[in-house]
């Protein structure tokens, strides 16, 4: 199995460099990327140990339009990953290869060592049919019907975490998919979804536009274990953006211990004349007081779904956004977190084009939150190029 991966990869590397030489294999084939080399510092204290990590990230997009109507799209993540964190982690490895979907064997560790790994996944592969005003897509694919910057309670199919910065194509399901566009202000979709344990999620959106506002309406089944109906809406109250999300969740089966479920946050967005854009979004989690957490070590062990986007009951985003430059623009987030003691989480970060198609970050993340009378904090400095083809 994991030959055939690299066979893949050599294959994928010909291909892009024809693709790049205008001699595609397949003249309807399209492929482009990026390489990214990504350094990662962490520490509790500035002169306290520091963690370090380095990451070669590669993405590889595939489309080939194989007929008028027909259309394959595959989107794959190569990274090579060295340094403390694995070597301090012996289930890091393990982790990085953990694919929840139902097709699971679309991830692999290639290799790896005392302090490396070197992993590969297929986050997107699927085919795509349409005819007229229908569009029907099946295989590992990323279905958004998120309308909030941050927390997302209707993206009920691949939910993500606000603090994976370096992921911005986002996780993909395995599902099949049937679009309606009974015109162009509308849409109807049905989606069923199964992932590695064989659970189903399974629901269907409708989104129109009324008043100004892109509106959906959400419902179905989520992981075989509830019923959910949701809605969202997208738009502007004058020249301030407005957006926001409520997905309310019906345990399937009924007990003591059981009750439903709210998670809904809303948000607003301006960009000032000298291009200052401030954002501000809120979130409530009431599945929140039932994880039972008992420490912040169990904190970061919750699995990631769209019950536990947050870390606290209530959670308050504030973010400035400016453009010093058309080359180099900054930034600065906080995410206040009153369940954990007034957690909190910053960050900062610089972006500067160095060409169209080469791209310089600094970040840093600073996390702080008491948990149980356990207070934990860590700061994490990033150092990111990016050259995308």
């Amino acid at each position: 199995m994991k030959s055939s991966w690299l066979v893949f990869l050599f294959i994928g590397s010909i291909t892009l460099t024809s693709a790049q030489e205008k001699k595609t294999i397949f003249s309807t084939m399209d492929v482009n990327g990026y390489l990214k080399y990504m350094n990662t510092s962490m520490f509790t204290k500035i002169d306290s140990t520091w963690v370090v990590d380095n990451l070669v990230h590669n993405r590889l997009n595939y489309l080939w339009d194989i007929a008028d109507n027909l259309t394959v799209k595959a989107g794959m993540r190569n990274r090579i990953i060295y340094g403390d964190m694995v070597r301090l982690n012996p289930d890091y490895a393990a982790s990085l290869e953990a694919d929840t979907g139902y097709f699971h064997f679309l991830t692999n560790n290639l290799s790896e060592g005392e302090s490396y790994v070197i992993n590969t996944t297929f986050d997107r592969a699927f085919l795509e049919y349409s005819y007229k005003n229908i569009t029907i897509s099946a295989g590992r694919q990323r279905i958004n019907w998120g309308q909030s910057m941050v927390w997302n309670p209707n993206d009920i199919f691949n939910s993500y975490s606000f603090f994976d910065f370096d992921y911005e194509e986002r996780p993909g399901s395995d599902a099949v998919r049937v679009q309606y566009y009974p015109d162009y202000t509308s849409v109807t979709e049905a989606v069923i979804k199964i992932d590695k344990d064989e659970n189903i999620t399974m629901a269907g959106l409708y989104r129109f536009n009324k008043w100004g506002y892109d509106i959906q309406l959400i419902g179905g089944v989520i992981d075989t274990t509830d019923y959910v109906l949701g809605a969202g809406w997208s738009g502007n109250i004058k020249k301030m953006g407005f957006n926001g999300e409520l997905t309310y969740f019906y345990p399937q089966e009924k007990t003591e211990n059981t009750s439903a479920d709210v998670i809904a946050s809303a948000g607003i967005n301006y960009t000032f004349k000298n291009s200052v854009t401030v954002t501000a979004e809120g979130n409530y989690n009431s599945y929140f007081d039932k994880i039972g957490i008992e420490g912040i070590a169990g904190l970061y062990a919750v699995p990631l779904s769209v019950k536990t986007i947050t870390f606290s009951k209530f959670s308050w985003f504030g973010q400035v956004s400016y453009a010093i430059n058309p080359l180099l623009s900054g930034s600065l987030a906080c995410i206040y977190m009153p369940s954990l003691e007034n957690g909190y989480y910053i960050t900062p970060s610089l972006q500067y084009s160095i060409k169209d198609n080469f791209e310089l970050s600094l970040l840093g993340q600073r996390f702080e939150m008491t948990l149980n009378h356990q207070k934990s904090e860590s700061n994490l400095l990033f150092l990111r190029m990016r050259w995308s083809f």
